[in-house]
């Protein structure tokens, strides 16, 4: 996990902001930094994986990084789907700086789309 985490920060960090500069263990953090210009958090970020076939990682942790992003890859990912992964982070960079709406309007390919958290952390919908 140490060495994929490593890979991922070596080949993201030019592209998002690396808050900092060490080499990492198994998590790599990253922010919205290079996004926020364009008017694209980190939970747009979050929200556009889910389009391609990404579960997000961790979002607004550790709170001492605004805006991180916290990537965790296990021991058990493959080269190859950590590549697809790192390939979908820079399509997402990409988008931002090209049509940053599709990322303000993710997720579009889920069964339900963009929820109001507050509302939905404040009263959930328990029963279907």
């Amino acid at each position: 996990s140490v060495m994929n985490a490593n890979y991922v920060r070596a080949r993201l960090q030019e592209t998002y902001h690396l808050p900092y500069t060490a080499p990492c263990m198994h998590e790599c953090v990253f922010t919205d930094r290079y996004l926020t210009g364009y008017g694209v958090s980190t939970m747009d970020v979050a929200k556009r994986l889910l389009d391609l076939g990404f579960h997000p990682p961790t979002v607004y942790f550790p709170l001492v990084v605004p805006g991180a992003i916290m990537i965790e890859p296990t021991e058990t990912e493959c080269k190859q789907d950590i590549d697809l992964f790192i390939d979908a982070m820079e399509q997402i960079a990409r988008e931002a700086k090209e049509d940053p709406e599709i990322l303000k309007s993710a997720p579009h390919r889920s069964k339900v789309r963009r929820l109001d958290e507050t509302t939905a952390a404040r009263k959930p919908c328990l029963a279907n």
